[in-house]
């Protein structure tokens, strides 16, 4: 596996390219499987261990480690446009992502559809973010739990698309949200090792 700290601004698909087909047909496949596998209790532990693991992998970090971009080999499920992120950018990426799931979540449990469509590219992050997206990802987690209290199944039959899985309803889209903290956590493990690579 190859990584590299502090690299020069990579050439890489624009945000949004999605990923190639063959691998995203893989990928709605498992994710099939992980909410067919779930309910809302299972949704909910993934979520809470992965936040928790997420969180024991950036807390100790310095500002100067944890700011620092470094250019990672694709995961399976991420676009090449989100390989050359800090933990940083990726927590902020997750911030973002997280509250929007939220937001959709609660509407769809009304019954009604968000109008703007999905976007991968609109979920990028802040190459200047700074430490206190710790605290914004955490608030973003719980954002999504809130959502969940309580609730067995979903309310309603009202779905929205996800640019690569299609229309989900909010049970479906409460699933995602631990599928997609769950991808990123492998991502800040391969940035820990690139920056662990650079000083050797």
């Amino acid at each position: 596996m190859s990584a590299v700290p502090n690299a020069a601004e990579p050439r890489l698909a624009p945000p949004g390219a999605g990923l190639p087909l063959p691998e995203l047909l893989i990928a709605r496949l498992i994710f099939a499987w992980h909410r067919r596998g779930g309910d809302r209790g299972r949704f909910d532990r993934l979520l809470r261990a992965e936040r928790d693991a997420i969180l024991a992998l950036v807390r100790p970090l310095s500002g100067t480690d944890a700011s620092r971009r470094v250019l990672i080999a694709r995961l399976r499920g991420l676009e090449d446009s989100s390989r050359h992120w800090s933990v940083w950018m990726t927590l902020d990426h997750l911030r973002i992502t997280n509250e929007l799931f939220a937001g959709v979540m609660r509407s769809l449990a009304k019954g009604v559809v968000p109008g703007r469509k999905a976007s991968t590219s609109a979920v990028k992050p802040s190459p200047s973010v700074d430490g206190g997206v710790v605290r914004a990802f955490e608030q973003s987690c719980e954002a999504v739990l809130a959502v969940t209290k309580g609730q067995t199944g979903s309310r309603t039959d009202a779905r929205y698309a996800h640019p690569w899985f299609g229309p989900l309803d909010e049970t479906a889209w409460h699933a995602l949200a631990a599928f997609h903290l769950r991808l990123h956590r492998r991502q800040i493990e391969r940035i820990l090792e690139g920056l662990l690579a650079g000083r050797s």
